[in-house]
């Protein structure tokens, strides 16, 4: 799989002056925790989830999770569960392309059973997203995802879900991080990414943000989202891929657009169809993409379709962004120093920007960059009409 790989090769070559690469669940951990991008939540009781699935595949998605916590109904778990079995037997069966797939469980000894119930198809599992992570929590959790992998004797990976009261609460954050960090930093090769519960967060206290607004505008979760980067998010090594939280608005309908686009050359009109965005509520969501980078976060969960084209256009690495990492990370800038960048508009400095070009480098890898004159409009553009 690749990112934009649902469009033709012509119109990719046309929009990337470096293509994202291929990838597949077996490729290393550092390449498939940048490439998660757009992580879809659907329900696990979905009579139809292997075809959900496979479409869902063939739309761009590359990362998808099958809920059985929040998503569901308490009375509805053991059929969930069972559906679940049945549903990656068919996806086994059909030989087909999926998304990493990964499961949303409730308890630790739901990842030892569904392990053992999948059988043959477990093959189709890159892993298990788990709730509510603490440190007490999280061991539990995380002892059980290591007995089911030796005894599948199939790799998966964990991606715990920072959503906790302690987390969210001031008196108890800090205790609470560290022993998050302890945790995880323990079992650090089954860790794919970090997820954030913000949804959680602000039930809490009551609270809902609107359609115009980001959650970095809820100072009590922006500041729980700058603490969460703060220990757990760093550049020197001991940090991991920490994704953007949900949004959960989505009255935009892909086909909503689509019908403007098909009128509209995909490198044309890209005013028009940045407007057509913005009054179908999609204006905070592209705000919300641009803090969660701007913020150290990569990534983000999504609770609809029409949300992932827009969060892989946004990753895309630009060219001058790209051309500004490459400068930085010249063999002969190893000394440090200070140059003008190439596009002749800021100072790029070799020493404090090194890690944050590291960082670019490794999105191009797996997002692609795009050629000088093709912007958010056009990536999104072609990926809807593809």
């Amino acid at each position: 799989m690749r990112h934009f790989g649902h469009i033709t090769p012509a119109v990719r070559e046309a929009l990337f002056f470096r293509e994202p690469c291929e990838f597949d669940a077996g490729s290393p951990s550092p390449m498939l925790s940048a490439a998660l991008g757009a992580t879809l939540y659907s329900p696990a009781t979905r009579p139809r989830l292997a075809d959900d699935v496979i479409k869902q595949s063939g739309q761009g998605v590359v990362s998808m999770v099958l809920c059985l916590e929040d998503s569901i109904d308490d009375a509805e778990v053991v059929d969930a569960e069972a559906n679940l079995v049945r549903q990656f037997a068919d996806i086994d069966a059909r030989d087909a392309d999926v998304p990493l797939l990964f499961i949303r469980v409730r308890e630790p000894e739901q990842i030892s059973d569904l392990v053992r119930r999948l059988g043959s198809s477990v093959r189709r599992l890159s892993g298990f997203v788990l709730p509510k992570f603490t440190e007490e929590r999280g061991e539990l959790f995380l002892e059980a995802l290591t007995a089911a992998e030796a005894g599948s004797g199939h790799r998966l990976f964990a991606m715990p879900v920072l959503e906790s009261p302690e987390l969210l609460h001031l008196e108890t954050r800090g205790e609470t991080l560290q022993g998050i960090a302890r945790t995880v930093d323990k079992y650090r090769e089954r860790i794919l990414a970090l997820r954030l519960g913000v949804t959680d967060f602000c039930s809490a206290y009551g609270l809902r943000r609107a359609p115009d607004m980001t959650a970095y505008d809820v100072q009590i979760v922006g500041a729980v989202i700058g603490d969460v980067v703060n220990v757990l998010g760093r550049s020197d090594g001991t940090g991991f891929t920490i994704t953007g939280p949900v949004w959960e608005y989505f009255r935009l309908q892909e086909r909503m657009f689509k019908p403007q686009l098909r009128r509209s050359p995909f490198m044309g009109q890209a005013e028009e169809l940045r407007t057509t965005l913005i009054e179908h509520d999609l204006d905070g969501l592209l705000r919300e993409i641009e803090l969660d980078r701007a913020n150290g976060l990569l990534g983000k969960t999504c609770i609809h379709p029409s949300h992932v084209l827009p969060v892989h256009a946004l990753s895309v690495v630009s060219h001058e962004e790209y051309s500004d990492a490459q400068d930085i990370l010249r063999p002969e800038r190893g000394g440090g120093g200070v140059l003008r960048s190439a596009y002749t508009n800021k100072m790029n400095e070799v020493k404090p920007h090194r890690a944050w070009a590291e960082r670019t480098l490794q999105r191009a890898e797996v997002f692609g960059v795009a050629r000088e004159d093709v912007g958010f409009v056009e990536l999104l553009a072609a990926g809807v009409t593809a």
